[in-house]
């Protein structure tokens, strides 16, 4: 039976195992939105450390002002030029790694610097406010807005569809569409967060229109083998959620089309209790097991089942091992090891279970070096001469990148 250290073929890929790192928004492309040896050293240690493929952290299709200042993006010929060193990074230690093309939707705020700097508003698919969140990098940590209605849909898909253009150019191996926790995407899909009455909105066949929409786009640029699709029916995070009977309805019709596009691979969040905040004295998040409801849903012929959230070594291998997943996307422990893989290799067992410095997890204090918790962790696993050469020259680099003293 596989489990999490077998090889998997994801698309027209062979990964070298299971183990895949998670989109994890760390906030370190500062000063600006454009990549810099930070991220070179943090994505380069992490294919040395195992990772069979890599899901970059959000990157914007277009300027926005996010909840975190300092997330890349993929708008800008100096953004592609950027990414292409991130990528020759990763492919020389032999993983492969997908961009992850995100719009944030109605969970900007117009006096977050990129949002200044576009001069566009805040915008979404209805006039309907996100609740719970703040935006702790602003003055009096103020809430969201009310965004502005979309009038044309297209204007956005057209952003996916550059943003996966731009991808390809920086020669990335593939792209994922983030369709998850409650940004622009998962908003359309959501009818707490889309209230339209036009051809985007009101039938579950009309609030999923965006996303495959989306898709089609991406398509347009990548083949399906190499294309894949993050969704979070749970929700909860960024106030989205629906009731669970509607909640299984759209993820199940959104599923059965994606079906139909032969993608490389569907992730598919799990429930995670702290992306699941109390809104009104209510937890906002719809918990059911998605695995068991919307795994059947995936045809595992064509498309590969990924599952994240919540998991350990020990719990991916079960769901490998008894056929419930293909593979398992781990996040958070991959920040503090950057030999995580390696470490399970190795059999440390609680070695390969340590966790980051969470204050550190989307910032850190103003005037202290962006490298802090970023690309600062050790490895615990030998490396090779060759490798050793490599991490001492991305950390020489690294450490020459000035503070984000705006924070």
């Amino acid at each position: 039976m596989p489990d999490l250290n077998s090889p998997l073929k994801l698309g027209s890929l062979l990964l070298k195992n299971r183990n895949i790192m998670a989109s994890l928004t760390r906030n370190r492309s500062v000063l600006t939105n454009v990549p810099n040896a930070l991220n070179i050293e943090y994505y380069g240690q992490r294919a040395i450390g195992g990772a069979s493929l890599i899901l970059t952290e959000g990157t914007l299709v277009s300027q926005q002002g996010t909840e975190w200042p300092h997330a890349p993006g993929i708008w800008s010929e100096e953004q592609v030029k950027a990414w292409t060193k991130v990528v020759d990074a990763i492919h020389s230690s032999g993983s492969f790694t997908f961009l992850q093309l995100w719009h944030v939707g109605r969970v900007a705020h117009p006096d977050m610097p990129e949002q200044k700097r576009a001069g566009t508003p805040v915008p979404g698919p209805s006039a309907i406010a996100a609740r719970g969140g703040k935006f702790r990098t602003l003055p009096g940590k103020p809430g969201y807005v009310t965004p502005e209605v979309i009038d044309d849909p297209w204007i956005y898909v057209d952003q996916f569809r550059k943003g996966a253009q731009n991808a390809k150019a920086a020669g990335f191996d593939g792209v994922e569409l983030h369709s998850a926790n409650g940004y622009l995407v998962h908003q359309f899909l959501d009818s707490t967060a889309n209230q339209r009455s036009d051809e985007w909105g009101g039938s579950i066949q009309n609030r999923c229109k965006f996303g495959l929409e989306c898709l089609k786009a991406i398509l347009e640029t990548w083949e399906p083998s190499k294309v894949g699709i993050k969704i979070n029916p749970c929700g909860g995070y960024n106030d989205v959620g629906m009731s669970l009977e509607e909640t299984k309805a759209t993820f199940g019709y959104y599923l059965e089309e994606i079906s139909k596009l032969q993608l490389a691979y569907v992730q598919i969040v799990q429930y995670i209790p702290i992306m699941d905040p109390e809104i009104g004295g209510k937890k906002r998040a719809t918990q059911h097991d998605v695995i068991e409801t919307y795994g059947p849903l995936v045809n595992r012929e064509e498309t590969a089942l990924l599952i994240n959230g919540t998991l350990t070594p020990e719990s991916a291998n079960e769901l490998i091992s008894s056929g419930k997943a293909d593979g398992a996307v781990f996040g958070n422990l991959w920040i503090g090891q950057p030999d995580f893989q390696r470490r399970i290799e190795a059999g440390l067992g609680d070695g390969a279970k340590v966790y980051g410095n969470p204050p550190t997890y989307y910032a850190v204090a103003p005037g202290a070096s962006p490298r802090t918790g970023y690309g600062d962790y050790e490895f615990v696993t030998p490396l090779s001469e060759a490798e050793k050469e490599k991490v001492e020259a991305w950390k020489a680099e690294a450490v020459k990148v000035a503070p984000a003293a705006s924070d």
